[in-house]
């Protein structure tokens, strides 16, 4: 598993904020798109490209996306 995978894999569930935005350093919950709607979209992506349960409970402890990322390291 890599960072940068993860972060494409986390860009992509944003429909109108550009790509070049997300680094491993981005609060994602700053970005302007940011709902619950797309947190449960990063916990289905999460669930199909890494077989491993996300919860909101994680989601709501991180502050970056490498939060995340570790995270989810952690659980594989």
């Amino acid at each position: 598993m890599e960072i940068q995978e993860f972060i494409d894999f986390f860009a992509a569930q944003f429909d109108e904020t550009a790509v070049e935005t997300f680094t491993a350093d981005t609060k994602f919950r700053e970005i302007e798109e940011w709902s619950s709607l797309i947190a449960l979209s990063i916990i289905a992506m999460v669930d199909e490209e890494y077989n491993s349960k996300l919860t909101g409970d994680d989601i709501r402890q991180s502050i970056t996306i490498n939060d995340v990322f570790n995270v989810v390291k952690s659980k594989l």
